[in-house]
């Protein structure tokens, strides 16, 4: 086999601002949701391998927390990761929401991609919402600023370029054997999917509410195959005892719609019935205490 068509492997950093589209572009290259998507910035917190098998190639992404100018444990925290991430890569995407255009915010994950010293491609999003001059001024701006890296215009939503731009990637990795089977897509537990399902779901129905002082955990996972299903019990944990109300909602009203809507996902992920049970504890403070963040994986 020559140089040129060895086997590729390695792993690919997303990085970018948060809330820049990280995770619904890992999930549209996967053709799977494996990780939180929600309109609320730093909604992942952290490292999230994604597997991505082609014919002669096989693109490790790892998902990361925004890059940002931390306030707060719990930040800095998320913000270690992702420069953690950046450290292990091979090659590093970075992210710019065509929509919203260049913001400062861009410019200083750019600075600590290009820091890193790996090879770069530049990913401009949501094209499909872009008008063309408009996207082409947008280029034109990304270029000037990464000059002689690739930049690929990309639709999460249609799937535009993303065949373009798991090739570019492939060809910046270095030559070596895959790492993992053909048909894994992650390697998060299906115990980790599930509460980010979740997490995902008490994010959306909070909204401004409980903003980021919410963690989930697995308190039981039993697996019933003579009856094809799966017996989850989950637990929600807010920093506030006044958070706690907010979650359940009104006669639990909140947190029946919270579970009804995640029960739906985790059946269709499992391709089992889900028994979904939740219950809210108060973690005072859980976000500025090590240990709790430790516990919570961060």
């Amino acid at each position: 086999m020559s140089a040129t068509s060895a086997h590729r492997s390695g792993y690919v950093a997303i990085v970018g601002r948060p809330n820049v589209g990280k995770s619904t572009l890992l999930n549209a290259v996967l053709g799977r949701k494996v990780a939180a998507v929600t309109p609320k910035p730093q909604t992942t917190r952290t490292r999230i391998l994604g597997i991505k098998t082609l014919a002669q190639a096989q693109i490790l992404f790892i998902d990361t927390p925004g890059l940002h100018q931390p306030r707060g444990l719990l930040n800095e925290r998320m913000v270690e990761v992702a420069r953690r991430a950046l450290s292990d890569a091979d090659a590093v995407v970075w992210l710019v929401d065509g929509a919203a255009g260049l913001q400062p915010a861009d410019r200083h994950a750019l600075r600590l991609a290009q820091a890193s010293a790996k090879p770069l491609c530049a990913v401009v999003t949501k094209i499909d919402l872009v008008p063309k001059d408009g996207l082409l001024v947008l280029l034109d701006e990304v270029s000037r600023l990464c000059p002689e890296r690739p930049i690929v215009p990309v639709s999460a939503l249609t799937g535009d370029n993303l065949d373009r731009l798991l090739a570019v990637l492939a060809a910046e990795l270095p030559a070596g054997p895959a790492y993992y089977p053909d048909d894994e897509l992650t390697d998060q537990s299906e115990r980790a999917i599930v509460a980010e399902i979740i997490r995902e779901k008490v994010i959306l129905a909070t909204r401004d509410e409980v903003p980021y002082a919410v963690a989930v955990t697995i308190d039981e996972f039993t697996e019933k195959p003579e009856k094809s299903l799966v017996v989850i019990k989950a637990a929600i944990h807010v920093a506030r005892v006044s958070q706690k109300p907010i979650v359940i909602g009104e006669g639990g009203r909140r947190i029946k719609a919270i579970g009804q809507s995640a029960r739906a996902e985790i059946e269709t992920l499992l391709e089992r019935r889900v028994f979904l049970e939740l219950f809210v504890r108060v973690q005072t403070d859980w976000p500025t205490t090590p240990a709790r963040l430790k516990e919570f994986g961060l």
